[in-house]
C-alpha cells in the first residue's frame, strides 16, 4: 500500500504584544507575551504527536521561541532561516491596523482587493513567496516518503507560501484566511504536488490578531 506522502506543517508564532495592539510587526523583532509562551508549549504538545522529522523556523524572536517548545519535547534541532522572516512592510511596521487604514487606505484597498502591492514600501507578496516557498520546498525533500516537516513562520509569510506550493494565482492568496496565533496549516503531498489538508488548525479559540489585517 501506497504511504500517506510527506507533509509540512507550517507553524504560526505564538501571540506577541504588537499582536494584541493590531500592530503590523513585519521584519520587527518582537518576542511573545507570557500568553504566547503558553500556547507554544500548549501546541507544542499537540504538533508533537505529529511526529516531526525536522523543524525549521524563521529567525524573529517569536518564531524561534515557539519553535523552541516543539523542540523541546521532541528532541529535534531548529534550523532558522531569514527566508522565513515576515513580509518586509518598510512605514507600515509598527503602524496599527486603524493607522494603517487611515494613512494609507488607498494602498491598503488595493492589497485587499489583490493587486501587487509593496505595503509601506516594503515587499511584494510574490517577492515574499519567491524567498520562503524555495526553502520550504528544499526541506520538504530531505524528508523521508512519509516524513513531516514543521514551519514556524508569520501569518502573511505562510499564506504566500501556501498559495505559491499550491500553485494558485498571487491575486487570489488573499482566500487563504489568517493564522490565529500558535495555529497550523498542512499541506500534504498528492500526485499531482502539495494539497492543503488542514488550514488554521488547532485548539485555540482566539481570534486572528496581527500582520493578516
Amino acid at each position: 500500500m501506497a504511504g500517506r506522502g510527506r507533509r509540512i506543517v507550517l507553524w504560526r508564532h505564538g501571540q506577541t504584544a504588537w499582536n494584541l495592539e493590531r500592530r503590523f510587526q513585519g521584519t520587527t523583532d518582537i518576542e511573545l507575551t507570557a500568553a504566547g509562551l503558553e500556547q507554544a508549549r500548549r501546541a507544542a504538545r499537540l504538533l508533537a504527536a505529529l511526529k516531526p522529522d525536522a523543524i525549521i523556523a524563521s529567525d524573529l524572536r517569536r518564531a524561534v521561541d515557539t519553535a523552541a517548545e516543539l523542540a523541546a519535547v521532541t528532541g529535534l534541532e531548529v534550523t532558522r532561516y531569514e527566508s522565513l522572516r515576515e513580509t518586509y512592510a518598510g512605514v507600515w511596521q509598527g503602524l496599527t491596523h486603524e493607522e494603517i487604514v487611515e494613512r494609507h487606505g488607498e494602498e491598503y484597498a488595493a492589497w485587499k482587493r489583490g493587486e501587487p502591492v509593496r505595503r509601506g514600501g516594503g515587499e511584494l507578496e510574490t517577492e515574499v513567496a519567491d524567498r520562503a516557498a524555495p526553502v520550504v520546498e528544499r526541506s520538504a525533500e530531505k524528508l523521508p516518503d512519509d516524513g513531516v516537516l514543521v514551519v514556524v513562520s508569520h501569518g502573511g509569510t505562510i499564506r504566500t507560501t501556501i498559495g505559491r506550493l499550491l500553485g494558485l494565482e498571487p491575486g487570489s492568496w488573499e482566500s487563504l484566511g489568517g493564522l490565529t496565533n500558535c495555529c497550523w496549516s498542512v499541506l500534504g503531498e498528492g500526485a499531482r504536488g502539495w494539497r492543503l489538508l488542514e488550514h488554521n488548525a488547532g485548539t485555540l479559540p482566539q481570534p486572528v490578531l496581527g500582520d493578516d489585517v
